[in-house]
């Protein structure tokens, strides 16, 4: 694999977690002993070609530096905006700026904290080779079904080809700048990176991730992503 021109990391965590409850935000519940960002920033910082991690952060946030900045002096924070797509833009706009040769960006949830270093390699690598970019997904095995306005099932959908998305999402990052501006200029808010893409012609490939990269949630999610990474520490232990 040939080394990517600058490639950077950019984790949004600007969110507000109305889902997960209570008063602190899901990116900084307590997770093995550290915020669940503090793993989100390890995991998609493990590759050795990554030049830089930038985390976009709410306006008012008062806890990144006290709880998060100690074990990673060396991340750049810039603050997000009212969405998700904004704050990506954002985010994005400062990476540029700080670097005008950056080619490649990875977007990783900040509630991702089991992302593996195999699902980050197999990513990189086959972004590298797609020119539409590429998105770690999982294969949907559950039935699905098409619910009404009123909660009753509509109709069942063929599961063969849905794919439930996760991150990191791969691109050329001058391009997904381009791709987010249009779609909040024209007033859409795409609900990931993929998406901006997409309707603008783009068809990202899907690199088959792990069911361990999960997405925190609710308070419940946490005690599983203690498991995963409890036995991945211990697995790791082992092999040395």
């Amino acid at each position: 694999m040939s080394a990517p021109e600058a490639l950077h990391a950019l984790v949004p965590a600007a969110g507000r977690s109305v889902r997960f409850g209570g008063k602190t935000p899901k990116q900084y519940a307590r997770l093995a002993g550290l915020p669940v960002l503090s793993h989100s920033i390890r995991a998609v910082s493990s590759h050795p070609l990554l030049a830089s991690v930038t985390v976009a952060l709410a306006k008012d946030d008062d806890k990144f530096e006290k709880w998060v900045r100690p074990d990673w002096p060396g991340v750049h924070t810039v603050e997000g905006g009212d969405s998700r797509a904004r704050t990506v833009l954002n985010g994005l706009e400062a990476i540029l700026t700080r670097d005008a040769f950056c080619c490649w960006v990875l977007v990783h949830d900040a509630a991702r904290p089991c992302l593996s270093r195999n699902d980050l390699e197999r990513l990189i690598e086959a972004g590298l080779s797609s020119r539409h970019g590429a998105i770690l997904a999982r294969p949907v095995h559950d039935t699905l079904k098409w619910a009404d306005p009123d909660g009753y099932i509509e109709r069942t959908i063929d599961r063969s080809r849905c794919w439930a998305a996760q991150t990191p999402q791969m691109f050329r990052a001058r391009e997904l700048a381009d791709r987010l501006r249009e779609a909040l200029n024209d007033g859409d808010q795409p609900t990931d990176e993929a998406a901006a893409m997409e309707r603008a012609g783009h068809r990202p490939l899907l690199v088959p991730g792990e069911a361990e990269n999960i997405k925190i949630t609710g308070a419940d999610d946490l005690a599983l992503a203690e498991f995963i990474l409890q036995r991945r520490g211990e697995e790791n232990r082992v092999d040395e």
